[in-house]
């Protein structure tokens, strides 16, 4: 629904919906129409049930910095250079924003209790090193979620999103494809944020979809689709073999997360023979979920300096291919995080709780490069296992 409350999403426009793949999702009802899985819900009357069409207009997304909210960002940088602490130790303390910190904390509010998802804009690259964007990314980063994760198992914290087509590998993996991506979520983190440092010379925009409303949809229309995607023997292979369900009705709140490749396998990832295909039945329920994320997305238009911060448990994302220039200010370039935040972070499944442990505990090694690295220090996975 929208932030105004106009009542949860629990059927698209069009029935069947179809989508770009060709497969419509059709519609089962009558007295033979199985049941949902025990525990999950009719409705999900949640905030976080939205379509596009209801937040395309919305006048407060993005979070638009004032000249003023500038000024302070810029006292806060220079008040913690003068402390002479490495970055990654930013926080609210040290970063003060006395005006602008509480937009910000009603932000993080939103993003694990509202819609999902938010963007700050504002802030103009060129106007700084990297170094001082880098640690205004941290500061405002804090307010949203003060738990940094790792990204992979040497201890990334930054992953560099860039077009690279060097070697056949990298140029079909996600992070460095100029291609269209589908909906997914990430492997780990109830935040992902990332920074736009600079934008691609045409296409690249980010596209963003409501779990909730997926969820509705499916609940009124195939429940039958509900019990498939909460069954335990999806067999995931990224970034190790595991079966588990795509979806979690746990505390009152449902969490979705998946993705194609560590299920279907892709030319950056093959899956391996050893490993089990998937059925005719979940086929169609990946098939479900993109057509109607696809319905009922949100695409937003990423301006340089902007700040995206959305719920990885409930919000999923994908983007657009899109076309590099020849000026390094048409080059797309993005920094990514995964966040977790104290005071809102959410209770994750069990089966969700290793890869969690893995990017949150304090033990790991952690690494901050403020550039794109070679693959020594970025491996590409082309095998899970």
């Amino acid at each position: 629904m929208s932030a105004a409350g106009s009542g949860p999403v629990i059927a698209a426009a069009i029935t069947p919906v179809a989508g770009p793949s060709g497969h419509g999702l059709t519609v089962q009802a009558g007295p033979e129409m199985p049941a949902l899985p025990a525990g999950f819900p009719s409705i999900l009357r949640a905030e976080m049930a939205w379509t596009g069409t209801d937040l395309k207009d919305r006048a407060e997304i993005p979070l638009e910095l004032r000249p003023d909210d500038i000024a302070e960002i810029n006292a806060a940088l220079a008040s913690y250079k003068s402390l002479g602490q490495d970055g990654d130790l930013v926080d609210p303390a040290s970063f003060p924003l006395p005006t602008l910190g509480p937009k910000l904390w009603a932000l993080s509010h939103d993003v694990h209790h509202g819609r999902g998802f938010g963007i700050v804009r504002g802030i103009n690259p060129a106007s700084y090193s990297v170094e001082d964007l880098s640690l205004i990314y941290l500061g405002i980063q804090s307010y949203i979620a003060e738990q940094r994760g790792r990204q992979d198992r040497r201890g990334n914290m930054l992953v560099h999103i860039v077009a690279d087509s060097s070697t056949e590998q990298t140029a079909e993996h996600h992070r460095h494809s100029t291609k269209s991506i589908t909906f997914h979520n990430e492997e780990a983190g109830d935040v992902v944020s990332w920074l736009t440092r600079s934008t691609a010379a045409a296409g690249g925009r980010c596209i963003i979809a409501s779990a909730y409303t997926i969820y509705n949809i499916l609940a009124a229309k195939r429940p039958d689709v509900v019990r498939t995607l909460a069954r335990s023997d999806w067999p995931f292979a990224l970034p190790r073999f595991q079966c588990r369900p795509v979806i979690f009705y746990q505390d009152s709140k449902l969490i979705m997360n998946f993705g194609r490749a560590a299920l279907l396998g892709n030319a950056a990832h093959p899956r391996a023979a050893h490993l089990p295909s998937l059925t005719r039945r979940q086929v169609e329920a990946l098939d479900a979920i993109e057509t109607i994320a696809q319905a009922t997305q949100l695409e937003i238009q990423t301006q340089a300096g902007d700040m995206h911060f959305i719920n990885n448990l409930t919000i999923l994302h994908r983007r657009e291919g899109f076309v590099d220039g020849s000026a390094p200010t048409e080059k797309r370039h993005l920094v990514r995080m995964r966040l977790r935040s104290t005071k809102h972070g959410w209770s994750i499944p069990k089966d969700l709780s290793p890869a969690w442990d893995e990017a949150f505990n304090t033990d790991g090694p952690k690494h901050w490069h403020l550039e794109p690295m070679p693959s020594f220090f970025f491996p590409l996975r082309r095998q899970p296992n």
